[in-house]
């Protein structure tokens, strides 16, 4: 076998391997002979079929098998040789003229291909010891948990119906029908349904305008839905809701007691104040890890300079691009919205690619280096933690990790990432200092922008995944739904 260099360029690699047609028809003689003893033929007794005989028979179809192994295993084989790891799948070719390809599998031509491929950049490692990060940490008030926990409560509360009027903060008990240019549109109908006045959960102007009102009242209220409302057929719309209100019913006190704890599955005050404080302090630690793990990141990126591999740049660069543009389509926007240029924007995220591919090849090479591993345990979890997120697909989810190349490896990645960083965590200077939560939660602009496009609320949201794999992760604020029941409800969800 023979294996020319036919290109060096930057990572980009190209080889020519050629294995003589002498060399091939030893080895299909070599399968031949394997399976002498095994075919059967008419009018041939077992073990007796001539050579040239099987050959005719089936010298092209184990040929066939030969090229396609060869081609499989041997670029792995040479790649190892020569100390190098490819970036990416290496592509093969080979000659597509069906006369000369007739000729390799007849053993008359050399077998011929090229392997093309980029290269793993070659790095030292740099110490780390001069990293230094501040990592916030918020004390957690007994009044923070206490507000959490009444507003898990306000799903327990009970009303009691009164006399008067409604106020904010009643429960109004009401049927309506909407209209828009007096004719009643889908899903604007609803009977009994219950609406805390204040709670926001209607379209703007709906709920002020049953403030004061009693039960038997009968009202007919104007109001304008929302320029953005999801409903195209009647975003920017007037509409007027013929209401009748069957019940105003006041709320009953609220107080963190073991009565409340009972109510949500609890055995004791105690033990529900626990458990809030927990998740508060999961939540603000999760913010915590990724500003610590965003602040490693651009240190250790100013630490790191070398080319990246184009073709991971490229993948990286598709999956941000793609999501980009999903979320400007989905808000309606352009990127003349967003105060830039679709030229510009390519030319940011493609940086930001360009990051991400040098930061994941450098922590990589900490990670093999310190014997990080990531056990059969962790993954199970992990691909637990998918099945629990796809309710009813489960089936389907098991048997596309099963079955697609790489996608194991898209649930080892994120937890190879994590250890990687608790490791540094062990090797860098950590400072904790305590922030208030606003402090804590506040917008770093520059941090979440870089590099970005100037406003970037589309890249927050966008590259939200890539963020995560950063440390960077950005959610853009949520719009609060015009509405949460059927008609003012369903047309507004």
């Amino acid at each position: 076998m023979q294996v020319i260099e036919t290109l060096a360029q930057g990572l980009k690699r190209e080889l020519k391997v050629v294995i003589p047609a002498k060399d091939m028809e030893a080895r299909m003689n070599e399968r031949l002979a394997e399976v002498k003893d095994r075919v059967r033929i008419n009018g041939f007794r077992p073990g007796k079929v001539p050579v040239a005989h099987l050959k005719k028979v089936y010298g092209k179809s184990i040929m066939a098998d030969l090229v396609n192994e060869i081609v499989r295993e041997k670029p792995t084989e040479i790649l190892s040789e020569r100390g190098e790891k490819s970036a990416t799948q290496p592509e093969i070719a080979m000659t597509e003229d069906e006369a000369e390809a007739n000729k390799i599998l007849n053993a008359e031509a050399d077998l011929e291909f090229t392997v093309a491929y980029e290269v793993i950049p070659k790095f030292e490692l740099k110490d780390v010891s001069g990293i230094k990060v501040v990592r916030e940490v918020v004390d957690i008030a007994e009044d923070e948990v206490n507000e959490q926990i009444l507003r898990i409560a306000e799903s327990a509360r009970t009303y009691e119906s009164k006399k008067g009027k409604a106020a904010n903060g009643d429960r109004v008990t009401i049927d309506y029908l909407g209209k828009v240019d007096g004719v009643a549109f889908d899903g604007g109908k609803d009977e009994d349904a219950e609406l805390v006045l204040g709670s926001n959960r209607f379209i703007p102007g709906f709920e002020e305008q049953l403030v004061g009102v009693k039960a038997g009242d009968e009202k007919t209220i104007t109001v304008t839905f929302p320029a953005d409302y999801p409903a195209a057929n009647l975003a920017g719309k007037e509409a007027t809701f013929d209401i009748t209100v069957k019940d105003v019913a006041a709320a009953a006190p609220l107080e963190i007691n073991d009565e409340l704890a009972t109510k949500l599955g609890l055995e004791s005050a105690d033990k529900l104040k626990e458990i809030v404080r927990g998740q508060i302090e999961s939540q603000y630690g999760s913010v915590t890890r990724q500003k610590v793990k965003r602040q490693i990141l651009d240190q250790l990126d100013e630490l790191y300079q070398f080319e990246t591999p184009e073709r991971l740049v490229d993948a990286e660069f598709e999956n941000i691009w793609r999501q980009i543009n999903t979320d400007l389509q989905q808000a309606g926007k352009t990127f003349a919205d967003e105060e830039t240029t679709e030229e510009e924007a390519r030319a940011e995220y493609r940086k930001l690619a360009e990051r991400r591919v040098r930061l994941g090849l450098v922590l990589s090479e900490i990670g093999e280096k310190a014997g990080v591993q990531v056990s059969d345990d962790e993954m199970q979890r992990s691909l637990f933690e998918q099945l629990r997120q796809f309710p009813g697909q489960e089936k389907q989810i098991l048997d596309y990790f099963k079955n697609t190349p790489g996608a194991a490896a898209s649930l080892r990645a994120p937890l190879f990432e994590e250890k990687v960083v608790d490791h540094l965590l062990s090797e860098i200077s950590v400072t904790d200092k305590s922030v208030s939560k606003e402090e804590l939660m506040a917008d770093d602009e520059e941090a979440e922008d870089k590099p970005a496009v100037k406003k970037a609320p589309a890249k927050k949201k966008a590259a939200a995944k890539a963020e995560a794999a950063e440390g960077e992760e950005a959610a853009a604020p949520k719009k609060k739904a015009p509405a949460k029941k059927k008609a003012a409800d369903e047309s507004a969800e």
